[in-house]
């Protein structure tokens, strides 16, 4: 046998675009390449494309296959997670800057404690969250049932398997019940496995992109656990004379700050839908009886100020209300839709700004109720059972000269009975803006007495509260942190879905059932890896991430054998179609043996001792003869080799289907090249009859600005992938996919024929070759030759060369009959655009 020619420098160059960042190369780049003597020129062109930002947005693209990324849960509760993508702008900025490959291993496992000081180190641990994650049994349902135990085990299953599958090329997770049956990995070996990831849940994570306001989040969070530990070195800081003046100073500043709130007594308290209310000693208005799904409450009260420049609205826990309330739901939440102050009589509501209040849920901020949207709301959960208040400037102060009521209309239209337990309404005449003072009773008694009374424990609790409050004030005024949907053991509680205590206890269990729990499991990783230790020695107090920061240094040891041939054998898979070893997540017996084992191996260690530069490999894989061969078989005849293992020439390869996407987009001449941020959500998006929205593709305005961008910029549905793009066999995220299925179906043709975005932008694309030919001679004017002049255009976008005589004979015959439109769905649909050789 013998190796084939080297391709011509038109296929060369479409091959390698595509290869390196998945969009075909414009007519000029074409002849600018094919007339460059230079013996270097591939090369260079090579360089210049490792440069290019478009190369971390193709190879990105191949990693959120391999960890199956999707932007919803999957499952039967397909919730929308809002914050996915910074994962995936992750990858593309981590390629392009050619991120040493041990590295960015590390980040996506243990990112947050190896690299602290690197907010995308965060970002990376979306790795581990990017499968499905099934809600209704993760969150949905009691913490001590059976279910979410099995639950639980099955999310860290994909955890793991997303990592050892991708990064060591094992099956892993085929021990889960039994040792693997056909490589040497025990059934020890896996829940030691599960062991690492027992301290970690999918969750949306906060991060802060600067890395200065990161640190310093970071110090005064650190603080704030030292004061809550109360430790014996703390107390004496406390004790200390220094810390004493300046709680002194506090003290004096509180009392020379003190807003003055007149409490409202209700004339009249009516509820719309039936609950029944109650005026309290104390001003407040308490709701009982009928827990109707919605209801408005309109408090009518006199006020005997003259001026009034301020309202809080205070909700207060009753021993009568669930978890003590403030709300009336059965976990004591409550969402106010819209508050609204008139003065009686009059149908104009007061303008009400600068709101705020002493907590906000997540997504539930108290701007939420004076945003005129009844399905947003002001809510305070997780933080019930307690007292929470809300204040809220007058734009303009309400002047008074004579007795005057105001009408306060309460509106709790989100459903599901979050109506107000106990309210009670106060009025201000301070200056605006008007602080929010809500201390706690125990504090404000500490405050009333006098200071040379005040025993050693008082001054200490009170001194915890103001280096507290400090501590809080200036994290209040730090940027709004950021979040990514990623492994988290520190997060805002969601529904029954909480943080973890500390890494949970892994039993191995027997046959794989939750109800025959065998011994303990250790932290720690594969044994068949003689020449690292396999389990991890930790202290009891250690916290959950040291356990992936251990698994992560394993993964990347130099010693370790397979990481580094796992990531040379997809990168070849992805320049040739298939990889050395065939089977990209398994090396083990069942997978198929090297086609070429020293020159795997060769890669391997020339990649790990050679800066681990993903670039570095392409280069040297895409420069090298074996790559640049032509297609044909002519070398070969007769070959043996019908599947061309021995790589005697080049493969064939279709074109996945976000080349073919962006290829049209970039010949139409609308392709954005905007990088990054959330993603384009190229349908139409409806309630859903549960959690799971109702999605169109076919509402999607196809000319719209987002429908323009890159395709890895699309969002990403589980349940409801886009058909066009399923069609060409784009994963779904439902499956860890290290390589596309590349089929060739009669499914294709349609679509490519077919499809509203193609004929859209078919059409694009003869209006933008009309625009380009439109400049000619007026000696070649005609129809005919205009035509011929659009066809040859039409030839170069599309198939990246020069058409011939017969061809430009009977395209232009087909134009005349049926529009260049019809031409370039013609040229789309051909074998030759959608497969580079």
């Amino acid at each position: 046998m013998h190796p084939a020619i080297e391709a011509d420098r038109r296929t060369l160059i479409r091959r390698i675009y595509f290869d390196l960042i998945g969009l075909p190369p414009t007519p000029e780049e074409v002849e600018t390449f094919v007339a460059d003597r230079d013996e270097k020129a591939f090369e260079q062109l090579v360089d210049r494309l490792l440069d290019s930002p478009r190369y971390g947005e193709r190879w990105a693209r191949h990693w959120l296959d391999a960890a199956h990324f999707a932007e919803t849960h999957g499952n039967d509760q397909d919730r929308i997670r809002e914050n996915a993508w910074p994962y995936r702008d992750y990858l593309v900025q981590s390629l392009n800057s050619d991120k040493p490959y041990d590295r960015f291993v590390q980040e996506q496992i243990a990112g947050d404690v190896l690299f602290p000081d690197d907010p995308q180190a965060t970002i990376a641990l979306g790795f581990l969250a990017a499968g499905p994650w099934d809600e209704s049994s993760l969150k949905d349902i009691r913490e001590d049932t059976l279910d979410r135990q099995i639950a639980r085990y099955l999310d860290r299953d994909d955890m793991i398997a997303t990592v050892i599958n991708n990064i060591s090329s094992l099956t892993v997770q085929c021990a889960r019940c039994h040792d693997h049956k056909f490589d040497p990995i025990s059934q020890a070996d896996y829940y030691s496995l599960q062991a690492v990831f027992s301290g970690v849940e999918r969750a949306n994570r906060t991060y802060d992109a600067d890395s200065a306001v990161a640190a310093r989040r970071r110090r005064l969070l650190t603080r704030r656990g030292q004061l809550q530990e109360k430790s014996a070195e703390i107390v004496v800081e406390l004790q200390s004379q220094a810390t004493q003046q300046t709680v002194a100073e506090w003290e004096r500043k509180l009392g020379s700050q003190g807003v003055v709130w007149k409490p409202l007594d209700p004339e009249t308290f009516v509820s719309s839908d039936g609950a029944l209310l109650t005026k309290l000693p104390d001003g407040s208005i308490l709701s009982g009886g009928t827990r109707p799904e919605m209801d408005t409450v309109t408090i009518v009260a006199p006020v005997t100020l003259t001026r009034m420049t301020a309202v809080k609205l205070e909700v207060l826990a009753d021993d009568s209300l669930p978890h003590r309330g403030p709300g009336r739901q059965d976990n004591g939440n409550l969402h106010l839709s819209e508050f609204e102050v008139f003065i009686d009589g009059s149908n104009a509501p007061v303008l009400l700004v600068n709101p705020h209040a002493d907590f906000d849920q997540q997504d539930w901020g108290i701007a939420r109720a004076i945003d005129k949207s009844e399905p947003t709301a002001w809510g305070i959960y997780p933080k019930v059972g307690q007292p929470h208040a809300a204040v809220f400037d007058l734009r303009e102060p309400i002047e008074v000269s004579q007795p005057t009521k105001l009408r306060f209309v309460l509106k709790q239209r989100h459903g599901r009975g979050h109506l107000i337990g106990r309210a009670r309404l106060m009025i201000s005449d301070a200056t605006p803006p008007v602080r929010l003072d809500l201390l706690p009773e125990p504090i404000a008694a500490i405050l009333a007495i006098p200071t040379d009374v005040r025993t050693e424990q008082q001054r200490l609790e009170l001194t915890l509260f103001q280096q507290m409050e400090a501590i809080e004030l200036e994290l209040s005024i730090l940027p709004k942190p950021s979040r990514v949907y990623a492994a988290a053991a520190n997060f805002e509680p969601e529904g029954g879905l909480n943080p973890p205590p500390g890494p949970r206890p892994i039993n191995i269990l027997h046959r794989g059932d939750i109800k025959q729990p065998r011994d303990v499991a250790l932290p720690g990783t594969l044994s068949c890896i003689s020449s690292l230790p396999s389990r991890f020695e930790f202290d009891s107090t250690a916290p959950e991430s040291t356990r992936r920061a251990a698994l992560a240094r394993w993964l990347t040891h130099p010693g370790n054998p397979l990481t580094w041939r796992s990531i040379v054998n997809r990168v070849w898979h992805h320049h040739f179609g298939r990889g050395l070893v065939a089977t990209l997540n398994d090396f083990g017996h069942m997978g198929e043996t090297p086609s070429h084992s020293e020159l795997l191996d060769w890669l391997a260690v020339e990649f790990r001792d050679g800066g681990q530069s993903l670039k570095r490999l392409h280069r040297i894989i895409v420069t090298s003869a074996t790559y640049r061969q032509s297609a044909t078989a002519e070398a070969n005849p007769a070959s043996p080799d019908p599947d061309n293992r021995t790589l005697s020439r080049a493969n064939r390869i279709r074109l996945d289907a976000e080349c073919v996407r962006d290829a049209v987009l970039q010949v139409s001449g609308r392709l954005d090249l905007r990088m990054g941020g959330p993603s384009d959500r190229q349908f139409d998006l409806q309630p859903g009859i549960h959690v799971t929205p109702k999605v169109d593709y076919t509402k999607f305005n196809l000319d719209s600005d987002l429908g323009r961008r890159r395709s890895i910029y699309r969002f990403l549905f589980r349940t409801l992938p886009d058909p066009f793009m399923e069609t060409l066999d784009c994963p779904s995220g439902d499956q860890i996919t290290p390589s596309r299925t590349n089929s060739v179906t009669v499914q294709q043709a349609l679509a490519l024929w077919n499809d509203a975005f193609m004929a859209r932008h078919c059409e694009h694309i003869a209006a933008r070759i009309e625009s380009d030919v439109a400049n000619l001679n007026s000696t070649d004017a005609g129809e005919n030759a205009k035509l011929r002049k659009q066809i040859e255009r039409a030839v170069e976008l599309i198939l990246c060369r020069h058409s011939t005589e017969a061809e430009l004979a009977s395209l232009t015959n087909y134009a005349t009959k049926h529009g260049m439109a019809n031409v370039c769905r013609l040229l789309l649909n051909s074998n030759e655009f959608l497969f580079v050789k």
